[in-house]
């Protein structure tokens, strides 16, 4: 186990951005951040499998964690991606179930820890933490809901331009030539994540490139155009120059 490398006040700007601890109190909140234990896991290493016993939450302080789902017929689908600021197996505080997805370090990641034991005291002592875990599955609930009309309604191009923005809006990060998606991304990723295949993936990635809506290198994506993508997720007409 390695010491975290943040601050402790880096650490509450943090675990202030997640859902969980939504409007504590900054006393409360700082009370809380004393119970955690600090774990690292290095870039490939397995945080939880699927259908591990749900006993720990984590909130990421660095680095970006991959949640994949193998489905009964035995493919992986990738169903999140979590950065900073975000709260990675909340099941585990509600009940005695076993995840239903696998935690993957993408990078090497530094997480706080609190047991299923440590988090129910918690939440008996804070009541909003149980009112903001509610929320969160409800949130994900909607998410997993979206994703699916998607997959049945929509065709490929317009799945992969929504994933892109949402990753945009989770992970972005402004450069001189767009918006950087600041994690490891690559076409496979993709793939796993709108339903489809590497080769289709690659084909319209590659036309946005010719287009200059996008802009990839190595397991990178940055966003030239949003706007362009925007109009693609929501099939909209493309806007035609000024005469």
């Amino acid at each position: 186990m390695m010491a975290p490398k943040n601050t402790i006040q880096q650490q509450l700007q943090i675990v202030a951005q997640c859902s969980l601890f939504c409007d504590l109190a900054p006393a409360d909140l700082t009370a809380v951040l004393q119970t955690a234990t600090h774990r690292h896991y290095t870039s490939g290493s397995f945080i939880f499998n699927q259908e591990d016993k749900a006993n720990t939450f984590y909130v990421l302080l660095a680095g970006s964690v991959r949640m994949t789902q193998i489905t009964p017929e035995g493919h992986q689908i990738i169903v999140h991606f979590f950065t900073p600021g975000h709260g990675v197996g909340i099941i585990a505080a509600l009940g005695n179930f076993n995840y239903p997805l696998t935690a993957e370090a993408v990078e090497d990641c530094d997480l706080l820890v609190w047991n299923r034991e440590l988090m129910n005291h918690l939440m008996e002592k804070y009541p909003k933490l149980a009112i903001n875990a509610a929320k969160m599955l409800a949130v994900r609930f909607n998410e997993l809901q979206d994703r699916y009309r998607e997959l049945a309604t929509e065709r490929v191009e317009r799945r992969v331009a929504r994933t892109l923005l949402r990753l945009t809006k989770q992970a972005g990060k402004k450069m001189k030539d767009g918006i950087l998606i600041d994690m490891p991304l690559s076409r496979r990723d993709l793939a796993e994540m709108t339903g489809t295949t590497i080769y289709s993936v690659s084909r319209i990635i590659s036309k946005w490139e010719q287009d200059g809506l996008v802009k990839t290198r190595r397991e990178q994506m940055t966003i030239c155009s949003p706007h362009g993508l925007v109009t693609i997720a929501e099939d909209l007409p493309p806007v035609k120059p000024a005469n």
